[in-house]
C-alpha cells in the first residue's frame, strides 16, 4: 500500500503548482468570476475573490517570531510539502500562506500544490475523519519519498473551534464561517505556525 501511495503522490506533484504559480491561477481566476474544480457557482466564485484578498494580505503582514524563525532554520532534513487545495477553500487561505514563508526561510523544505478535485486518487487517502476537507499538507522525506507526517485542515485551535460548535449546533452555520475567519485574522497565522512546527519537530517520525 506505501508504493501505492508514493507512486500516487510522484504523479500528482508532476501536475502541481508552486506557491507563485497557485497565486496566479487562484487570482487569474478571482479576475474572471470563476474558481477551480469542476463545478462552477457563484458562491464559489466569491469564495475564490476573497481567499484571493485574503492569501495577498497574508503574504504582506505575516511576521514569525525570532524563536519560530530558528526553529525553521534547524531542519536539516530535506522535505517536501504536498498541499491538496482549491481555489475556494477558506481554511487554505490562511494555510497557504504560512506553509510558503516557512520554505522561504528554509529552502530544505518546498512546497507544492495540487488540486484536490484532478488529485481524488490522492486525497483518498488522506482523508480527514472519512471526509475530503482540505487543505491537507502531506510531509515527503525526500531521502526515501516517504510519507512522514499529515497535517490540516485546520490548526488544532481552529478545530476546537469547528468541533465544539458542531457538538453545539450540529453543523456549520455561513455565520459561523465568518466567526472563524474573524479568528484567522485574529490568530494572525499563527496557530497554524504551531502547528507545522511541531509537525517539523516530529517529521523524522514514520506515519
Amino acid at each position: 500500500m506505501e508504493l501505492v501511495v508514493e507512486d500516487l503522490i510522484e504523479k500528482g506533484a508532476e501536475k502541481s503548482y508552486t506557491y507563485t504559480e497557485y497565486r496566479a491561477l487562484v487570482s487569474e481566476l478571482a479576475e474572471k468570476n470563476e474558481s477551480t474544480g469542476p463545478e462552477q457557482s457563484e458562491a464559489l466564485s466569491q469564495y475564490t475573490q476573497l481567499n484571493n484578498s485574503r492569501m495577498r494580505r497574508w503574504d504582506k503582514m505575516l511576521k514569525f517570531s525570532d524563536e519560530s524563525v530558528a526553529k525553521i532554520k534547524s531542519v536539516d532534513q530535506k522535505i517536501s510539502w504536498l498541499v491538496l487545495s482549491e481555489s475556494w477553500c477558506g481554511d487554505a487561505s490562511p494555510a497557504l500562506p504560512v506553509m510558503n514563508k516557512i520554505t522561504e526561510i528554509n529552502p530544505n523544505i518546498s512546497l507544492s500544490i495540487i488540486l484536490r478535485d484532478e488529485n481524488l486518487d490522492i486525497m483518498n487517502q488522506f482523508l480527514t475523519n472519512g471526509g475530503m476537507s482540505i487543505p491537507k499538507l502531506i510531509a515527503i522525506d525526500k531521502k526515501d519519498d516517504s510519507v512522514v507526517a499529515t497535517w490540516g485542515p485546520r490548526s488544532i485551535k481552529a478545530t476546537k473551534l469547528v468541533e465544539d460548535y458542531k457538538t453545539a449546533h450540529g453543523s456549520l452555520t455561513p455565520e459561523f464561517k465568518q466567526d472563524l475567519q474573524v479568528f484567522y485574522n485574529k490568530d494572525k497565522g499563527q496557530s497554524i505556525l504551531e502547528d507545522l512546527l511541531l509537525l517539523l519537530d516530529n517529521g523524522v517520525k514514520k506515519v
